[in-house]
């Protein structure tokens, strides 16, 4: 426990150090930085801010959790395949950004090359998972379900859906950071309960990285994480969540991410049916409050406002999911 405390505060004081450093590098080079959507007005402002600061965040994190888990014996077959997915899915976020910040393609990878990667992750964390004794068997709200073969269909909708998940999420000051750091907390609680010190490593040096970029990252944003940060927390969520056989967890832990994906599937549909009609002003669903859709009387929510509902909604979650579990 003691080893997982100070990976958490290694990574707290290194991002901090590290992030400024990063955003007076990304000014002195003159990169362009982040685009914003030109419906929300309010964000406007923000374009040209630095992005890709997940790749700091996660870095740090990354090598303190190896370090520190070899120093100490606790690097398992569970914490490479975590750290694993970490890396990989960092490197997808990082080449989605990098085409977009300095190659200037607006799209970054196309959809299909994207998918193809993170496929690709997926499948090697299902055959690392199973050739170690993972099994195959689905902790379904308790309930148990031999899946065999079809639990890869399992992993690599769990790991790609969240992931992207994670990135819809991330879409406003702070809120995807923060959201994230709640949902690792719930589930280094399950690891502590379960003594998977090996995991709690890993869980409290990312928020320890995270908290320390919040600082930077909070409204008004000098820095966002980039796709190279959320799908790669999206991704880590997912296997943490199957690594402790908890994997309907996720669904109330990450109730938030499940929130903002469902409403833009809803969205798109009922679009498509409809002719060109909306269920919400605005998806993700967090710019649909931004924009007053709660209220309906256009009054739009500061940013604040809106993450705190949010992170309000994923705290609640996460206490009556431990509640379930341990209670």
């Amino acid at each position: 426990m003691i080893t997982a405390l100070l990976a958490g505060g290694i990574s707290l004081v290194a991002t901090v150090a590290l992030i400024p450093v990063f955003i007076r590098f990304y000014h002195k080079a003159k990169i362009t930085g982040q685009q914003m959507h030109e419906d929300v007005k309010q964000h406007q402002q923000k374009a040209g801010t630095p992005t890709m600061g997940g790749a700091v965040f996660l870095t740090v994190a990354v090598l303190v959790a190896f370090l520190l888990a070899v120093a100490t014996g606790n690097l398992s077959n569970t914490t490479s395949m975590i750290l694993f997915i970490i890396v990989l899915y960092g490197v997808v976020g990082f080449l989605d950004d990098f085409l977009k910040v300095f190659r200037k393609i607006n799209e970054g990878l196309n959809p299909k090359q994207k998918l193809i990667l993170q496929l690709v992750g997926a499948a090697v964390f299902y055959l690392f998972y199973d050739r170690h004794g993972g099994g195959d068997m689905l902790n379904f709200f308790g309930f148990p379900i031999q899946l065999g073969f079809l639990y890869l269909f399992f992993v690599l909708f769990w790991l790609i859906g969240f992931s992207n998940a994670v990135n819809l999420t991330d879409g406003i000051d702070g809120l995807a950071s923060i959201s994230v750091v709640i949902s690792l907390a719930a589930y280094g609680v399950i690891a502590f309960e379960q003594q998977r010190i090996d995991i709690l490593i890993v869980i409290l040096s990312m928020i320890g990285g995270l908290i320390g970029f919040f600082g930077y990252n909070h409204k008004p944003a000098k820095i966002f994480m980039g796709d190279v940060g959320s799908l790669a927390l999206g991704g880590m969520l997912a296997t943490i969540s199957i690594a402790l056989h908890q994997e309907w967890t996720l669904l109330l832990i990450g109730i938030v991410y499940v929130f903002e994906t469902t409403s833009v599937m809803m969205q798109v549909t009922y679009f498509k049916l409809t002719g060109g009609r909306r269920i919400f002003r605005m998806t993700p669903v967090h710019h649909h409050f931004e924009l007053g859709g709660l209220t309906g009387h256009g009054k739009s929510w500061s940013e604040w406002k809106v993450d705190f509902f949010f992170w309000g909604i994923g705290l609640l979650a996460s206490l009556i999911t431990l509640a379930m579990l341990y209670l």
